[in-house]
């Protein structure tokens, strides 16, 4: 995918994914629909306005939900909301820092979008408040939304800190691999998606890495 190219587009039985990439950091915004009530929910208004409210059309938007502070992934929420009327999310604890957040999350909390439902997870490291979207297919494999704490080949940045790092790492391996089956399905805030059992073999090089 390229930034304003085409949205890559995966039919669940209850719940159609849309990735689009935007803005000049390559950065994925999910646009999720549930197929029976049409009700729309965006993770990550990125970047490029326009485009994300082309890809949302009319059928509106309900919620947006930031993973985590960093602008590159918050760069165009406000003028989405604006435009929407959608209510915003994001983590307690990075909230003061999104420009607009109507409502805040904590670990374990439940989005709902129509008749499907995100779990949220929180996961330390990247930022204190970076989370994870998981929804559960009931007629498959679960799919995860984890911004830029997960992507094929590691977990995210931790900007030279082993605490963070630490924590990152541990919350990565005790709340997604050690619960969730390897056929898991997961998003990341940039790049190629992938899969829990494609990266799992490779959990030790990342730890003893430290990145």
């Amino acid at each position: 995918m390229t930034p304003g190219g085409p949205a890559d587009v995966r039919e669940l039985p209850a719940l159609t994914i849309a990735k689009a990439s935007v803005g000049r950091m390559d950065n994925n915004a999910y646009l999720l629909t549930c197929r029976t009530t049409g009700e729309q929910l965006l993770i990550d208004a990125a970047a490029d306005a326009r485009r994300l409210l082309d890809l949302i059309g009319p059928a509106g938007l309900t919620t947006v939900v930031t993973t985590h502070r960093h602008r590159d992934h918050h760069g165009a929420l406000s003028q989405v909301v604006t435009a929407t009327g959608a209510r915003s999310l994001a983590h307690a604890d990075d909230a003061p820092e999104i420009p607009v957040v109507t409502s805040t999350l904590r670990d374990g909390d439940t989005v709902g979008v129509g008749d499907c439902a995100l779990e949220v997870i929180h996961l330390v490291g990247h930022t204190p408040g970076s989370i994870a979207l998981l929804y559960r297919d009931p007629a498959g494999a679960p799919h995860l939304f984890t911004g830029d704490s997960l992507f094929p080949g590691g977990v995210g940045n931790s900007f030279g800190d082993p605490a963070a790092f630490a924590s990152m790492f541990r919350d990565v391996t005790t709340k997604l691999f050690d619960r969730l089956p390897d056929d898991t399905w997961f998003y990341p805030g940039h790049g190629k998606d992938s899969t829990l059992g494609t990266e799992r073999p490779h959990l030790g090089e990342w730890r003893d890495r430290g990145w």
